[in-house]
């Protein structure tokens, strides 16, 4: 892992989270803050909470790094599997853009499927009603195994780092880039929730996956055919 990737990779997730992340998040950090957050509490007391909220998320994404980075290294024993791996990575990395243009439906209806789920209904009721602290975190830790197509983007490019402590350090930077949008949405920052706005930084995101998705393609196939490096 180089600055070069890290600096992508927290670039993508702050553009995606104030395009993609506002209305796929959006959701829990409006139901939470309504629910579960007084006004009268003080700012510290409201502060608390959101930092439970999104060190959850952040733990869930970065477990889900560790994950992903170590099946990748047991990709990496073979070459060829290594190359075989960035294809298909590359392959969901587009997948995801296009989902992410609306060309695709595919990781959409994944996404949603989630909320139908009797399991997940339950479990959301009783941590919204919940005011202990320690449902804030257990709500982002929900809230971020939530099926979501920009997630996969960055569960993709830890498993070809084929690393579980640099895969667990790409899920963990994206989850940080995501936390100022959120965090500004349960202040109810009204350009945040602007279309417009939302739908130009969201595009900006997916031509940024799209292109990281051709080089990793390209970097696989150099694995099995002599390309320029």
């Amino acid at each position: 892992m180089n600055n070069i990737d890290l600096g992508m990779i927290a670039t993508i997730a702050l553009a995606g989270s104030m395009g993609h992340c506002i209305g796929m998040c959006g959701g829990f950090v409006v139901a939470y803050s309504s629910a579960k957050i007084n006004p009268s509490l003080s700012k510290l007391s409201q502060f608390i909470r959101h930092l439970n909220y999104n060190l959850g998320r952040v733990s869930a994404y970065g477990f889900m790094g560790l994950l992903f980075g170590s099946i990748g290294m047991l990709f990496t024993v073979n070459m060829g599997f290594h190359g075989i791996l960035l294809i298909i990575a590359g392959l969901l990395m587009i997948l995801t853009a296009t989902a992410m243009f609306g060309f695709s439906k595919l990781l959409l209806s994944i996404e949603y499927s989630m909320n139908k789920l009797p399991a997940f209904k339950k479990l959301f009721s009783n941590l919204i009603k919940s005011q202990n602290i320690g449902s804030f975190f257990a709500l982002g830790v929900l809230n971020g195994f939530f099926p979501c197509g920009f997630v996969y983007f960055f569960a993709a490019k830890a498993t070809t780092t084929a690393s579980p402590v640099n895969g667990m350090l790409v899920m963990i930077i994206f989850g940080i880039a995501t936390i100022p949008a959120l965090a500004l949405l349960g202040q109810s920052v009204s350009f945040l929730r602007s279309l417009a706005f939302r739908q130009i930084i969201n595009r900006i995101a997916a031509s940024a996956i799209f292109t990281y998705g051709v080089v990793t393609i390209y970097y696989g196939l150099a694995y099995f055919f002599e390309l320029p490096m």
